[in-house]
Order: C-alpha cells, then sequence, then structure tokens
C-alpha cells in the first residue's frame, strides 16, 4: 500500500471528549464537541506511552528457509534501507500477459490472498488481540509455501497490518485485545511462485454501532463502485470520480444524520502489482485529473479509505507506519486486486 502522508514525529492531533489533546492550538469545528452524537462511541486508538520511535523493537516472526522470498526480505530488515524504491528497480510496462503463465501465478497467489482474508473472519472477537491475528495470518500464509508480503517491507515487521477504529492504514499487529463495537480492517498482501497479491476487508467486532456499521457499508460500496469505473479504454481517473460520486451522494444510506458526512483520504493510493509489491499505476480514490488509460494486463489494486466526516487530515504514529485520522474520526477501507482484460475486468481477490 502506497502512501505520501509526511512522517514528522508528531503531528498535531486534536482529539476530543476522553481523548488525547496536543499542546498545538486549533480552531475546533461544531462536531469536534459533539464528537460522539455525530460518530458514534467508541475507544480511540492513541500511540504507546512512553512513546517508541520506529519498529527496531519489534522482533518479526519466521519465515522457513525453504519458502521464496521478495528481493526486499532476503537479507533482514537492515538491507531495505539502502535499496532504491521497488518500482524504480523495473524498466518493464508492469503489465501482465494475458493468456500466459504469467496471468496464471498471478491468479493463484491472489486466490491465497482472498483466503487468507475470509480465514480471517474466524478471528476477529471480542478479546482476541490483533498480534494473534497477526500469528495466525502468519502461519496460515506460511502453510501454504507462500510469503507474507508485508514483512520485512521497508522494514514493516509484521506479517498484515491490523487498521482499528481511527487508524485509517497500516496498524502494527499489538497486545491490545480487539473490543466490542470495534472495526479492523486487515490488510492481506501474499508473495507465491513470484508475485503479489493484495486484498483486505474491515470487520465488525461484537455490537457495532450504527455509524460504524454505515462507514463500514460504505467503504464496501466505493470499492465496488470503482471496480464498475474499470476496463479496457476507461480512464483511472475514472475511479476516484465515481467514488467521490457516491461518497458525496448518500443516497443509499438514507439513515444518515443531517450532520453525517464521509470524506476519501487522498494520502493512500491504489497502485500496480504482480512481480513488484507497489509500483505505477498509481489509483487515486479521491477526485483528480491524473492522465493515464487502463489496456490489457493492467494489474492493480482498488483500496479506498472512507473517513467519517469532512476532514480527511491523518498524521503517523512514532512507530512511522500507523496512520490515525488527525481528529479521531473512525476510518474504513475494502481492497480488491483487479485485471483489465481484452473485455473489461476481473476481480482476482473476489
Amino acid at each position: 500500500m502506497l502512501f505520501s502522508l509526511p512522517r514528522t514525529s508528531l503531528p498535531r492531533l486534536y482529539c476530543i471528549s476522553r481523548r488525547w489533546f496536543s499542546s498545538t492550538p486549533r480552531v475546533a469545528s461544531v462536531s469536534e464537541y459533539d464528537h460522539d452524537s455525530v460518530f458514534g462511541i467508541y475507544n480511540v486508538i492513541l500511540p504507546h506511552e512512553p512513546f517508541v520511535f520506529g519498529v527496531s523493537h519489534i522482533k518479526p516472526r519466521q519465515v522457513p528457509p525453504s519458502i521464496p522470498r521478495p528481493p526486499y526480505a532476503l537479507q533482514g530488515p537492515k538491507r531495505h534501507s539502502s535499496l532504491k524504491p521497488e518500482h524504480k528497480l523495473n524498466a518493464d510496462d508492469g503489465k501482465i500477459p494475458l493468456g500466459s503463465e504469467e496471468e496464471e501465478k498471478m491468479r493463484r497467489v491472489c486466490a491465497l490472498a482472498r483466503d487468507v482474508r475470509e480465514f480471517c473472519a474466524d478471528l476477529v472477537k471480542v478479546g482476541v488481540t490483533t498480534d494473534s491475528i497477526d500469528a495466525s495470518v502468519h502461519e496460515y500464509i506460511i502453510s501454504r509455501g507462500a510469503y507474507p508480503s508485508p514483512l520485512l517491507y521497508q522494514n514493516y515487521p509484521k506479517s498484515c497490518c491490523t487498521s482499528i477504529n481511527n487508524i485509517i492504514v497500516h496498524g502494527i499487529p499489538d497486545d491490545r485485545p480487539l473490543e466490542d463495537g470495534d472495526i479492523v480492517n486487515i490488510d492481506i498482501t501474499v508473495y507465491l511462485d513470484g508475485y503479489h497479491g493484495d486484498t483486505s476487508k474491515t470487520w465488525l467486532v461484537g455490537d457495532v454501532d450504527t455509524p460504524g456499521r454505515t462507514l463500514v457499508s460504505l467503504s464496501d460500496s466505493a470499492l465496488e463502485v470503482g471496480i464498475a469505473a474499470c476496463g479496457p479504454g476507461k480512464p483511472f481517473k475514472g475511479i476516484g470520480k465515481a467514488i467521490h460520486k457516491l461518497i458525496n451522494k448518500n443516497e443509499n444510506f438514507s439513515s444518515l444524520s443531517s450532520t453525517q458526512q464521509f470524506c476519501i483520504s487522498p494520502d493512500f493510493h491504489g497502485h500496480g502489482i504482480g512481480k513488484v509489491f507497489h509500483r505505477e499505476p498509481w489509483v487515486l480514490h479521491h477526485l483528480n485529473d491524473e492522465p493515464g488509460v487502463m489496456q490489457p494486463g493492467h494489474c492493480f489494486t482498488i483500496e479506498p479509505a472512507i473517513i467519517q466526516g469532512a476532514d480527511p487530515h491523518g498524521w503517523i504514529f512514532p512507530d512511522g507506519w500507523t496512520a490515525s485520522t488527525e481528529n479521531c474520526a473512525r476510518s474504513a477501507q475494502a481492497e480488491h486486486t483487479i485485471l483489465i482484460t481484452e473485455t473489461g475486468v476481473d476481480v482476482l481477490t473476489r
């Protein structure tokens, strides 16, 4: 998953009600003072104190030496710091030759990613820690002879991402038990036979309130309208246009109060995928005027992060990965890997 938020140490943060406040003044909107009635009641995820910067203190899980690794994981967590970004190491156009063995490998790895994602359904329960979910995901993947792609990618220390409530993306699994009313996105990517497959889903934990359920449903719908905008000859910017139209329409969500709004995170994009984890084409989920037309063989992810309210701003925790909404509103995300064919689009992780 690509992100472009600046990695400053502790950006400004204004969390209302029983939340943590920064010393940086900021003019609060009416909705911030009425946070619970607009966004619902849930526990906000904040950095552990005392703050620990980076992830070098987190021990990565072991992968059997018999399992092939992507290049960035060949020599452990320190090697990647000296490497150029993955996509700059590849001179090809990234398209998958249709009808080839490469396409078959891509379909197989995406089918496995789908299976891992659905395996998570039985793991998400009140009282279960995200670290234990990560352990189960890790064992499931390596038992299939595959490698968990997030592990050691730019030194990321875990095998999946678990983003709870106000965490937009890249939450690092830890020992916090899931609580009744949480929502949690589990982002899965696997590497098999030289190819990556990427997918995610936001799960409901126990009894989630109506605003939380509405948000998760909307994130699923945003993914679907983004996929519907795809096909050979169609512009990439059409994906963002379709999602923008849905989020700003809300006709299918008649239970929303007049004060409830949603927005799209502009900081996290879909990406090309295949032999490389992240590469062109970059897929923007918000309204944009980026050039580019989809062609047969293009393989990429669509993964819109939808946020409660009208403020899409986020910030990065001291760990350098976890991205939270700035006002502590909840975020939900859904993701598929898709392949553009001669006649349309195939959702490989469906």
